[in-house]
């Protein structure tokens, strides 16, 4: 956690991370940042509570103890073939072989990478070969697409690829989950661990048109779960329904950590279906939800359909993306013992703001992004959001990419503009980064445009995001075409298929301009693009 004394230091694990002695004292002062890690709790549960639930998959439990020995043995195979401080990635659905393969790598020592299925080859090489992954974790198969396959091609082109472990597949040509649990021998003592080292690298679209690796240690995590403990009224024998990918910061905490931290239980979805939630979540009476505004939109609607207000649901968090002031208003208007509200965060910062927990006060938990929680909040003179706070990241894993990032008093630059409402509600009213978060994916238009630029049929492109009700933000490609040329959403769509680009980056829309509006300098002027788009799809005056 950087602070005004703002510097570095290279981890015993040789991870070289961002560091302010004075920032890092109070943390511990305050009780946020302590020296024991998630390991500790795990072996506490499992010695005091052993049956206890700690994640549902489906029809599968995995209990305290369960977790504990999985994961002992996991670390114990992995110690055998890697140095403490290796990474190790996994590309997973919802499923609770990723709790053990998380677990089991911070028992090793280990960092762990969580990669959302839903990449592909571009992706994944890149953040395969960035973060020097030396294991990785995938299906042999999931809704069709052949991980197998796409990691082989992937491997080719690598100088060092990773080995490879199949989940819930018996693909012959690399290692099976389950073999690997069982071919290290049991006794191996496993490290001592440092809750100031690197625990976790998450990658997040940046706008530079390259993911950037977003490292986090094991008091930054944990400081983050303390103060979901505290503000978001979870008690022991909750339950968290858990549809967001495990592979976001959302998901992870959710189905990693308040289990063990906060005695919760995470139910996890594979995938999401509105119905099959509001069915879950009445039969097992899950207390949490947390998700970007089609979640709510989604839940809402069937909840209606079922004729349920789902009574033990105590909060619903709604961030992530573009939240609609109604849809708060008409959420907890309709679950009736709910508290609804926004939130403020990211990848480097996770709940930056709370929200409002407080039934009676909907106007701010509808109208603005709520209170921050243990981080300190400023407001530049150009608007931009800035904060710090113990649960904020130990840094990138390219130095370069901080440099930018970080003011001279180690405030976060979120890229994000911003306001203060009644003196203490933070509203988010803008960005200034150049980012499209739709659905609650982050996506990078540089990096899009820099593979679509080379189509034979484009000239100049410019891709921007305009306000979606359902989705938060429309990816459009404005496009000055080639002379005789129009391409459309499928061509776009084929072109960055051919790159092995994740399907949720592909633009929405395409809209042919005879130029794109620039200025003197020949920057093109996306606000100018945007606030065009929006004129032009505006329902017309009645």
């Amino acid at each position: 956690m950087a602070g005004t004394g703002a510097g570095r230091r290279i981890t015993a694990a040789g991870w070289d991370i961002r560091w302010d002695a004075d920032q890092a004292a109070q943390a511990y002062a305050d009780g946020w940042w302590r020296s024991d890690t998630a390991a500790d709790a795990l072996a506490h549960a499992a010695r005091d509570t052993p049956d206890r639930i700690l994640l549902i998959d489906g029809d599968h439990c995995l209990t305290a103890a369960g977790l504990h020995d999985q994961a002992q043995r996991l670390a114990q195979a992995l110690l055998v073939r890697f140095p403490v401080g290796s990474v190790i990635s996994f590309m997973l659905p919802n499923w609770q072989e990723a709790a053990v393969i998380y677990m089991g790598a911070t028992l090793a020592g280990m960092v762990a990478n969580p990669i959302l299925p839903s990449l592909r080859d571009h992706d994944l090489r890149f953040i395969l070969a960035d973060v020097e992954s030396r294991m990785i974790f995938m299906p042999e198969r999931f809704r069709g697409h052949d991980y197998g396959a796409m990691l082989e091609r992937v491997a080719a082109e690598m100088e060092r690829p990773p080995e490879i472990v199949i989940v819930r597949g018996e693909d012959g040509k690399v290692c099976a989950y389950d073999a690997l649990l069982t071919s290290a021998p049991a006794g191996r003592p496993l490290p001592a661990l440092d809750a100031d080292e690197v625990r976790m690298v998450m990658y997040t679209s940046g706008t530079t048109g390259r993911p950037k690796g977003v490292m986090h240690s094991h008091n930054s995590i944990n400081a983050l779960i303390r103060q979901i403990g505290r503000h978001w009224l979870v008690e022991p024998g909750d339950r968290f329904l858990v549809p967001s990918p495990i592979s976001h910061i959302g998901g992870s905490i959710y189905a990693f950590e308040t289990p063990l931290l906060l005695g919760a239980t995470a139910i996890l979805m594979e995938q999401w279906n509105p119905d099959d939630a509001v069915r879950i979540m009445a039969e097992a009476d899950c207390t949490h939800m947390a998700g970007a505004t089609p979640f709510l939109q989604h839940l809402l609607a069937a909840a209606r359909a079922a004729e349920t207000r789902l009574p033990a649901l105590k909060l619903f968090i709604c961030g992530g993306a573009s939240v609609p002031p109604a849809l708060i208003r008409e959420a907890a208007g309709y679950f009736e013992q709910a508290v609804v509200s926004r939130v403020y965060g990211s990848t480097e910062l996770p709940v930056t703001t709370v929200g409002v927990i407080d039934r009676a006060d909907v106007a701010h938990a509808a109208e603005t992004d709520g209170r921050p929680g243990i981080a300190t909040v400023r407001i530049a003179p150009d608007g931009e959001i800035r904060a710090r706070g113990p649960q904020m990241m130990v840094g990138y894993i390219h130095k370069a990419d901080e440099a930018a990032s970080f003011d001279p008093d180690g405030y976060y630059r979120s890229g994000d503009q911003g306001a203060w409402v009644d003196g203490d509600h933070l509203v988010v009213t803008g960005r200034i980064k150049d980012l499209i978060i739709r659905n609650g994916e982050n996506i990078a238009p540089k990096e899009i445009e820099d593979l679509l630029v080379g189509h034979d049929a484009i000239a100049e492109i410019a891709i921007v995001g305009i306000p979606d009700p359902r989705t938060g933000e429309r990816a459009v490609a404005v496009i000055v075409p080639r002379p005789g040329a129009a391409p459309d959403v499928a061509a776009l769509a084929a072109h960055l298929a051919g790159h092995g680009v994740a399907r949720f980056k592909y633009p929405e829309a395409v809209a042919l301009w005879d130029a794109l509006p620039k200025n003197d300098a020949g920057k093109v002027l996306k606000q100018q693009i945007r606030a065009r788009l929006v004129e032009e799809t505006a329902p017309a005056a009645s």
